[in-house]
């Protein structure tokens, strides 16, 4: 790598870090115990995984897209690292925003999403260990709202990250964890 010169991708440690910074953040809440509880907190691992992959490690999506994305919109360098924000770059592309895409309001809504989730899983953690304990049912907290509120929060999560880095591999898996979470609450 040449002094001065940004690579946006190949950036493996970050690949490494981030993935195991939320997927051991999500575990210290989630603390998955059946082999239920497993599946579905390695299908989330594995969402994450995909998603920094794309983000710092190779971006497939732009590989597959990139000659449809640079025949519509020539003036952008989709390889740059920002423009791997997809919806704020086309977006602000097609509607002429001037803004930087850490800043725009997909990306706002993602960090409300994600913290929302974390907020949620940690809420529900608690309550649902002590229930567990008394071999009792949750019934408080976010229990008093919906049956599943972990569920609920790993969605939110993966909701956060869609609108903040949406890649095909996740746009495929969303949909698949999503059924997977409604079919393990029942």
């Amino acid at each position: 790598m040449a002094i001065g010169i940004e690579q946006p991708y190949g950036l493996w440690s970050l690949v490494i870090i981030n993935s195991l910074v939320f997927i051991i953040f999500a575990f210290s809440f989630a603390g998955p115990r059946s082999g239920r509880d497993w599946r579905s907190f390695g299908a989330f691992s594995a969402f994450l995984v995909a998603l920094f992959t794309e983000m710092y490690g190779f971006p497939l999506t732009i590989y597959l897209l990139s000659g449809w994305l640079s025949n519509r919109f020539p003036e952008v360098d989709f390889f740059s690292h920002d423009a791997g924000h997809l919806l704020e770059t086309l977006v602000g592309t097609i509607f002429g925003w001037e803004i930087d895409p850490h800043a725009g309001p997909f990306h706002i809504a993602s960090y409300i999403l994600i913290f929302t989730g974390f907020v949620l899983l940690a809420k529900s953690w608690g309550i649902l260990y002590e229930a567990q304990r008394r071999h009792e049912i949750a019934r408080s907290g976010p229990y008093a709202y919906v049956r599943h509120p972990q569920y609920i929060g790993f969605i939110s999560i993966m909701s956060g990250f869609l609108l903040q880095w949406p890649t095909l591999v996740t746009l495929i898996m969303f949909p698949i964890l999503v059924y997977m979470y409604v079919r393990l609450a029942r």
